[in-house]
């Protein structure tokens, strides 16, 4: 039996392309030569959170500066002719925020100098990771706790009794050194104390906790303390639900966050400024230690400043313990916020540069369990 030949279909192909564009969740953007948006697929409006209209027609560089390495590695295409991948590209711009994107930059076949890029978020990703790093930092923490607490603390009561002792029997003129030495004992047993807080294992009990009366709480507490003097601004969410944690725990969380923040805006230019501010947003799922479930974590606390910022060599391991720039820090501030949020089975997050340094601190709402 004769086969029939195969007949082309007479539908213009390109709304069909188009269509297969538009359906891809990446966001697909095409550059001329000079430097101006060709095309841009459904997921570049939400990408860059415009309409196609408002892209098409416009340069690049009104969305993405022009200094990010995107567009060496576009000028690098259009000199070479070939396609380049690049993972972990950070592109930000007051439009777009703080993104990290895998890219991948291609000619288009037959075009004057067209150029095809792609942009997948991974921010989410380099999130997990981070929190995952915070975990790990909080844990190794929690066994150093326990440890200080049992081979330290004994042996300090002893020394500090010794010290005593001989306080009744020295002369006047060496009594200095033995109250120097109770006094650098009880420093030594409050650091410990402090460090104990890692080592408690104990679930914590969680209930609806409304998170403005708690912001409302620390910035009480920190107006007639150490905030005195600074101007703090409140950028609520009033329909944001409840969240599903532990009161005090929260308020020593973003009492911590509010006191550095305040520390950090004496190191800056001008005018001491403290923004508090809550939103709601789909966020991360990660599951609560000692359940199986995984929980959405969209309700989003932020805490801003307007220091100097955060030097870059202490960035990467910020939470860790005994990290610290402050001459008379211990470096478990932050630390132990890590783990609290931990305990929460939320995450913490900063971004950081002179004159804007903000945490954003992402919790469970109450009754947000779902299934995996």
């Amino acid at each position: 039996m004769a086969l029939r030949p195969f007949k082309r279909s007479s539908a213009p192909t390109e709304p069909f392309s188009a269509a297969i564009l538009d359906s891809l969740s990446e966001a697909v953007v095409v550059i001329d030569p000079g430097g101006l948006v060709r095309y841009a697929n459904l997921s570049a409006e939400q990408f860059f959170g415009v309409g196609r209209a408002r892209l098409v027609g416009h340069p690049l560089s009104e969305f993405i500066p022009d200094d990010t390495p995107l567009f060496s590695l576009l000028e690098q295409v259009q000199t070479s002719g070939g396609a380049v991948a690049e993972n972990g590209i950070a592109l930000a711009s007051p439009r777009i925020g703080n993104r990290f994107c895998a890219l991948r930059l291609s000619p288009v076949a037959d075009s004057d100098g067209l150029v095809a890029i792609s942009l997948v978020e991974q921010t989410i990703a380099r999130n997990i990771d981070r929190q995952m790093s915070h975990r790990s930092a909080a844990r190794s923490v929690s066994a150093l706790a326990a440890m200080l607490a049992h081979e330290v603390k004994n042996p300090l009561s002893g020394i500090r009794g010794a010290a005593q002792l001989l306080e009744q029997s020295v002369p006047d003129s060496d009594r200095e050194l033995t109250s120097l030495i109770c006094e650098e004992t009880d420093r030594i047993v409050a650091l410990v104390d402090r460090m104990e807080a890692f080592a408690d294992g104990r679930p914590i009990e969680r209930g609806p906790i409304n998170i403005h009366q708690v912001l409302n709480h620390v910035r009480r507490l920190s107006e007639n303390g150490f905030g005195k003097g600074v101007r703090f601004i409140e950028t609520y969410d009033p329909s944001l639900p409840e969240v599903h944690g532990d009161r005090d725990q929260l308020i020593q969380v973003f009492l911590n966050l509010v006191k550095n923040a305040c520390e950090a805006a004496s190191d800056g230019v001008g005018a001491r400024e403290i923004e508090l501010s809550t939103a709601f947003r789909h966020g991360l799922r990660l599951a609560v230690p000692g359940q199986q479930a995984r929980v959405n974590l969209p309700l989003v606390v932020s805490v801003r400043d307007n220091g100097r910022g955060v030097p870059d060599e202490i960035r990467p391991h910020l939470f860790d313990a005994f990290v610290t720039n402050k001459p008379t820090g211990t470096g478990l501030g932050l630390a132990l916020v890590a783990k609290i949020i931990n305990d929460h089975g939320g995450a913490i997050e900063f971004d950081s540069e002179p004159g804007r340094t903000t945490f954003r601190v992402m919790l469970p709402m109450q009754f947000s369990q779902v299934t995996p």
